[in-house]
This record gives structure tokens, sequence and C-alpha cells, in this order.
């Protein structure tokens, strides 16, 4: 069996799980998030946990298995904790504000960038090198800090651009100054 699928989830007190067929809402202190689940996996909900169990150990149903039990588990955080990606921006004249609730970045174009975060995410600006996108989504904060870091990516030369914090960004050596010109 999957080390990660046979693993029970703990459901913390206030939090609610429902499933209704195929589709497992989970709703918390943090919001409410659902999820459509592949129908061939097991759902047993005893007490305050949930376990996942596959039907057979056919390829498809083994590969279902941890991924169905992490899909949850992260619902389950997201609820009750959620969850953060901290974004670094480096270079001069690169910063980041907030204005309402969107985010204006100047990141050396003719024009700032400005993004919307989407319903259920929210951008922080605690300094202009520095931001923080938070939500009970996994995915979608995942997905807004990549679609951030997208706009100007690190490059390996001087190292400017934004990066993940803690994201180690491997330079490069440039030009040899002059050498081997005569």
């Amino acid at each position: 069996m999957s080390r990660i699928g046979r693993m029970p989830i703990a459901i913390p007190a206030g939090v609610t799980l429902k499933i209704d067929g195929n589709l497992v809402t989970v709703k918390g202190p943090k919001g409410e998030l659902s999820r459509a689940i592949h129908s061939d996996m097991i759902l047993e909900l005893e007490n305050d946990t949930l376990l996942v169990k596959r039907p057979s150990d056919a390829k498809e149903h083994r590969s279902l298995h941890g991924l169905t039990r992490t899909l949850i588990a992260n619902m389950v955080t997201g609820v009750t904790t959620g969850f953060t990606k901290t974004l670094e921006i480096a270079g001069v004249g690169y910063r980041a504000a907030k204005s309402g609730t969107k985010l204006a970045l100047t990141l050396g174009f003719s024009h700032p960038v400005e993004v919307e975060p989407p319903k259920g995410l929210s951008i922080d600006v605690p300094a202009p090198n520095r931001i923080i996108v938070s939500g009970s989504d996994k995915e979608a904060v995942g997905a807004l800090a990549a679609k951030i870091r997208g706009y100007r990516e690190p490059e390996p030369y001087k190292g400017k651009g934004i990066k993940y914090e803690g994201e180690v960004i491997r330079r490069k050596v440039g030009k040899a100054g002059g050498k081997g010109k005569k």
C-alpha cells in the first residue's frame, strides 16, 4: 500500500467534512473548499478521522491513492491554518506596493504591472521587496505566486528578479573582460 495513502487524515474540532458521492466539501474557520475526487477511491469517515482506500492494486488505483489522500489533507489544512508563499524582489528600482487589493509591481518595464488576487486569496506587502501570498487553497496560492514570479524571473548573472523565499539562484560568471582578443 501507499505509505502516504494509508495514513489517516485527522479532522480537527471546528472543521466539518461532507462526502457527497465523489464531491468532498470541507468547511472550517478560514473558509470552505470542495473538490471532486476520482470515483474509484473509497472514503471512510470514522469519528474524527478519514481513511482513503483503493479498490484494487491496479496501477491507476495505486497512483490515485496517495494523491487523493494528499488533496483532502491539504483541504483540511487550508481551512484550519491556511497556506502562504513568500516572494522576494532583488534589483535596483524593483519594488512592490499595494494599492487597495491590487499589487503594483515596478520591474523595469515602461509601466507598472498590476495583479488582482482572485477571490479567496490575499496579497500583503510588508516591505517594498517582499510579497506574501496567502489563502486556504494550496493550489491557488502556488499558482498566484508562480504568476507573480513569472513577470520577472531571477536571472543568473546578477540575480535580479522575483524569487521565492529560500530559493537559491545558480549564478553564472559573465564574460571574461576581453580575454582572448588580439
